[in-house]
Parts: structure tokens; sequence; C-alpha cells
């Protein structure tokens, strides 16, 4: 008997909470990387390559791991990796304060955080919703993937104070423990998936056991062979690269145009509102339309971010502009790409192909950042970036709107009974 969107939400909210939240914890990083670009370059004189390359490090180590992390979810479920991975991603957080100014000592500091933080990247939030979620599986993910709108909002300007206030070093460690430290408490009361639910009986571990033995969907061999996961990872790939260099970037991109530190803060807060309500909206339009068409036009839409920020930078108008379309659209490719996974692969292997998918947003992730630092060292400035921003994130909307419409899978046992009606 199918569940409606109601009895899935009645039963699942509290996990839609915690996975929330912990995402956000899993981007405070990324959100405030920007705003500790100022303090340590005036310290300890490094350039905006050194202070990109750190966070491409990190990124880089959480897509290499990605497959890996991605069958272990497969194999063990969330949870038991999700805890774990908490404690150790807040260590690894407060570590930046015991930065002494050598790059070398920074660039390590970003392996470690990438190490760790592959445990609570979006392959864990996002497999735990999919596996309990079918009618209501576009709308849950956009309110678990919100959590790094939220961070968006939250971190610069809570960032900004804290480094004003107590210094940059105390400003990483009270990021770490009291973000993290309340992400814990709620994943170590709520955060259980379907992997933990099969215990709650006997009954229900025998429901479960055989749930998980007919999932429906595509192998893994089938998956790395189908031509739309192809079309799906370029498309993201391609937008996330240019999207995460513009992110990390977008604070001194403000602040170099003579927006105010806090003023920037501010509008950054501003796009991650519009983040929030770009994640809700797409998550309703993915479960009501064909999701190719609202994926394509979503990510197609931070071309017009791009372009507004090479001639508007110094129209306050179209700053504002610019940060609700990129707030709006930015956020939106984590959660586009977990629903569609789902739809095109099945659930027989989504950690592991989700995994691939988290891995190369994660390359994208860490190259994208790097990118943009070196075209703004040795181009002069960052009207470059942008303007290529423009043009390929126009391009990957378009490689998603030329996706197949979804795939219907049927379970081994809808498969016999069709067979013998």
């Amino acid at each position: 008997m199918q569940t409606t969107a109601l009895q899935e939400w009645r039963a699942n909210w509290a996990l839609v909470l915690a996975a929330s939240v912990g995402f956000s914890f899993f981007s405070i990083m990324l959100a405030a990387v920007g705003l500790f670009m100022g303090p340590l370059g005036q310290e300890f004189g490094w350039n905006k390559t050194v202070l990109s390359a750190g966070p491409s490090i990190a990124t880089i180590t959480t897509a290499v791991l990605g497959p890996v992390f991605g069958m272990l979810v497969d194999r063990y479920g969330t949870r038991r990796l999700v805890l774990p991975g908490l404690i150790l991603t807040m260590a690894a957080l407060s570590a930046f304060g015991t930065i002494t100014g050598t790059p070398w000592q920074w660039y390590l500091l970003w392996f470690l955080f990438g190490f760790v933080a592959v445990s609570i990247k979006s392959t864990a939030w996002t497999a735990a919703v999919v596996g309990v979620f079918t009618r209501s599986r576009g709308l849950a993910l956009g309110l678990v993937l919100a959590g790094t709108a939220v961070a968006s909002i939250i971190v610069p300007p809570l960032g900004n104070w804290l480094i004003g206030a107590f210094g940059w070093r105390m400003a990483f460690v009270w990021l770490a423990v009291g973000w993290g430290g309340v992400t814990f408490v709620l994943c170590f009361l709520f955060f259980f998936d379907i992997h933990d639910r099969k215990h709650e009986s006997p009954e229900a571990a025998s429901a479960q056991a055989a749930a998980q033995a007919s999932l429906p969907g595509l192998t893994r061999s089938e998956g790395l062979r189908d031509s739309a996961l192809w079309r799906l990872a370029i498309s993201n790939f391609l937008v996330m690269l240019l999207t995460m260099g513009l992110s990390i970037h977008l604070f001194p991109i403000l602040t170099e145009a003579g927006v105010s530190r806090t003023t920037a803060a501010w509008l950054l807060s501003l796009s991650g509102i519009a983040g929030i309500l770009g994640k809700l909206a797409t998550g309703v339009l993915l479960d009501r339309f064909r999701p190719n068409w609202i994926g394509g036009l979503t990510l197609g839409a931070c071309a017009l971010a791009f372009a507004l920020l090479i001639d508007g930078i110094r129209s306050p108008v179209m700053i504002v502009f610019a940060m609700l379309v990129n707030g709006y659209a930015f956020g939106t490719k984590t959660q586009i790409t977990g629903y569609m996974t789902a739809n095109y692969a099945g659930m027989k292997s989504f950690g592991f192909l989700y995994g691939i998918m988290a891995a190369l947003m994660a390359l994208a992730s860490g190259l994208g950042p790097f990118m943009a630092g070196y075209m703004y060292d040795h181009l002069g400035g960052y009207g470059p970036f942008l303007l290529i921003g423009t043009v390929g994130c126009a391009i990957g909307g378009l490689i998603m709107i030329s996706l197949p419409p979804k795939r219907e899978f049927k379970d081994e046992a809808e498969e016999e009974a069709a067979l013998f009606a």
C-alpha cells in the first residue's frame, strides 16, 4: 500500500529537520571562507590564488572519496557515518584557528577538513531522504538542501561579527563548536534513515530486508553506461564549476567594487534568503512538471547573475537583483541532481551513482574557486571569469533541458505479478 504525501511528512518531518541543519553545517565553511580572505591576506600576505587553493583542496578530496562513501551508505546507512563525522568535522574546523602563516599548513588543514567532511556532504542527507520519501520527494529534498541557503543567510553577518568581536582565530572555533554542537544533538535525536528503522521490530526487519532485495533501478554498471546520467553529470559539473567560483569570490567581488564589508555581508544573506525560496519553489515544481525543463531553466538562470555582475556591479539595483537571481538558482544544483539521479537511476544503486555525481560536483566546487582566483591574479580582475560564467551556465542549462522524461521502474515483485497476471 502506497503512502500519501501527508503520511510521509508525518512520519519523517524530524528526519528532514535534522538533515537540513546537518547540511547547513557542512556548508558553513564555504559560506564563510570569503570573510576570512581579507584578514588572512592582511596578516600573512597571501594572495587570492593561495587562499582559493584551500577550498579547492577540500572539495577535490571529497570528490575522490565520494563514490567510496556512497558505497558505504548503501551498505551501512547514513546515521553510523554522520554522527562520528560531525564530531571530526567540528575538530577539523576548529583547527583553522591554529594557522601560523605557512601556506602548506593552510593546504593541509583544508585536506583534513575535506577528508572528514565527506561524511556529512550531500550524499548522506540526500540518501536518507530519498529512501523514505516518494510522493513528496522534491519538496523534501528542497527543505533538506535549503540548509546551505540557511548557512548563506546566517554565516556572512555572523562570521563578520565574530571576526570583529573575537578575531578570526576564535571565529573558526565558535562556528565549529556552536553550529556543530546543535547539529550533533539534532542528528543524534532524529536522524534515522531506512536502514535504522529495520531494527524497530522483527516484522519491520523482515519487510525492510525484502524491500531492499528488490529495490528498483539500474545496477552500478548500467548506471555508468547510461547516457542520461552522463548528460546530467556534465551539466551539473559545468554549472557547479562556475557558480562555486562565483560564490567563494562574491564577497571580495562586492568589496572591491566599493561595497562595505557590512553591506556585502548582508547582501550575501539576501542571496541566502532567495536560495531558500528557490529550493522550495524548485522542489514543488519538480514534483509537478517535467524535471529536466525545471532543472534546465533554473540552472540557466545562473547565467543572468554572472551577466548582471559584469556591467551592473556599480549599480545598487543591479547588485541586489543579481544577488536574488544567484541565490535562487545557485543552491538548487544539488537538489536537482539528487532528484534526477533517482529518476533516471532508481534506488538499487543510488548511493553509489549519486556518490559519483556528488564527487563530480565536489571536484567542480574545488576547481571553480581556484580558477576564479587564478584568473583574477593573472588577468587583472574578475571580468573574464564573469564572462565565461555567463556563457557556461547557459550551456549547462541547455544540456539539462535535452534530457529525456522520467523513467518508470518496477521492482521485482511488480514484475513477477505482471508476468503471471
